[in-house]
């Protein structure tokens, strides 16, 4: 395993982070207005058949244009990486020729790998962290020299592990503050806002989303204005207001985020020549891209895998259609051979009711054919308004009649 970088003494200090049917209105002599003013003619069954028909052409055109984007790739996956932290001593050699033989010192090693890693090209340790600082024994080494520091920056290269060197014959007691470089960023809560959603840690739109459940789910949204959420108890307590808007909430969680907390690791550096074959082993749960995710990613970029999968998709949905009109054929036939006079008398009357829909105007012409149906107490009135209606339309065709004769 390459030893890595030697890591530096200071480094930048940590910060954080279709339509309804319409018709030409059929008034029926004898109903009253509210009756009559719906639309009762329906159009020519020709003419249904053609709308059904282009919905669904529009609606399979539409299942056929699905977004690329819209295929679910897989999500990152939690995976542990092992860290070792072992040391070795180096006691001093009077004999030595050069200056460091002749100094007792010891050099730590902090290293790692991901466990049952099934990608071609192995992640390097480092990549794994934004930051790592050791913490040594302040009353040994002094404020200014007792903290190592390695941060990410834009031009950082990669390594499998670190070593810190320093002087000395004692045992030093140090402490390892590991930031995991997570991907998307993610925040810890302030506790309040943490107990109030059940979550500690999380990305910020993650956060959001689940201020956005608790608010359906305790009905805080106003219902006369809904860009406007009307705090509980909690959430004044939380935002320190009794109202606010839905657009505020991103500006107002930026004093509610917090950077996560580093993994803390006290570890003893041993210069017994007995415990030099030791090394601590340590589980840490992170985060990692499926390995199908890029694969899979670059297979649905290729515009002629695209193709293919549109025509793939397209079968599939001329399948699913077929197993559908297979299904109502088969419940046809099973419903006939259970009861064929009870099914076939269901049939026509379900057969009467399309038709009186296709053809026939809304009503009951059963119960509308018979003499006692007009003399129900509303008739006269009806009856009244058709023959007003009538007179004002004869009357304005002699007023016409008679201003073309004048002229």
């Amino acid at each position: 395993m390459p030893s890595g970088a030697r890591m530096p003494h200071q480094g930048a200090p940590m910060g954080p982070p279709g339509p309804p049917y319409g018709g030409s209105p059929a008034v029926r002599p004898g109903l009253p207005s509210p009756v009559m003013e719906p639309s009762r003619k329906r159009p020519a069954p020709s003419q249904q058949v053609q709308q059904q028909q282009q919905q669904q052409q529009q609606q399979q055109q539409h299942a056929k244009r699905r977004k690329m984007a819209d295929k679910i790739l897989p999500q990152r996956q939690k995976r542990k990486l092992r860290l070792y932290i072992s040391n070795t001593f180096n006691p001093a050699r009077p004999d030595a020729d050069d200056s460091d033989g002749s100094i007792a010192s010891w050099e730590l090693r902090v290293e790692g790998k991901l466990l049952d890693d099934p990608g071609k090209q192995k992640k390097k340790f480092s990549s794994f962290f934004k930051s790592l600082v050791i913490e040594l024994d302040k009353d040994l080494y002094g404020p200014d020299n007792h903290l190592v520091e390695w941060h990410r920056t834009p031009t950082t290269q990669e390594t499998d592990g670190f070593q810190v060197k320093r002087p000395g014959d004692v045992s030093v007691r140090c402490t390892l503050l590991l930031m995991l470089e997570y991907q998307p960023p993610q925040f810890k809560l302030d506790p309040r806002l943490a107990r109030l959603l059940g979550i500690h840690t999380q990305t910020r739109s993650c956060i959001i989303q689940a201020l956005w459940q608790y608010v359906k789910t305790n009905k805080l949204q106003d219902s006369h204005d809904k860009e406007y959420i009307n705090c509980d108890k909690y959430f004044q307590q939380i935002f320190d207001c009794p109202r606010l808007k839905f657009s505020e909430i991103p500006q107002r969680l930026t004093n509610l985020l917090l950077p996560p907390d580093p993994i803390v690791i006290n570890h003893v550096i041993s210069v017994d020549p007995n415990d030099q074959k030791k090394t601590a082993c340590y589980d840490i749960d992170v985060e990692v891209d499926d390995p199908l995710k890029s694969q899979m990613s670059s297979f649905l970029l290729s515009t002629a895998n695209q193709q293919e999968i549109a025509s793939l998709d397209n079968k599939i949905h001329e399948t699913i259609e077929s197993i559908n009109q297979l299904k109502i054929q088969r419940d046809f036939m099973l419903s006939f051979s259970r009861d064929p006079k009870g099914y076939i008398q269901d049939w026509l009357k379900s057969q009467s009711r399309d038709l009186k829909l296709m053809t026939d105007v809304v009503g009951n012409p059963e119960e509308e054919r018979r003499a006692a149906f007009y003399h129900e107490p509303w008739s006269q009135e009806a009856v009244s308004r058709y023959f007003y209606c009538k007179i004002q339309q004869r009357r304005q065709e002699l007023e016409q009649a008679l201003a073309v004769r004048n002229t």
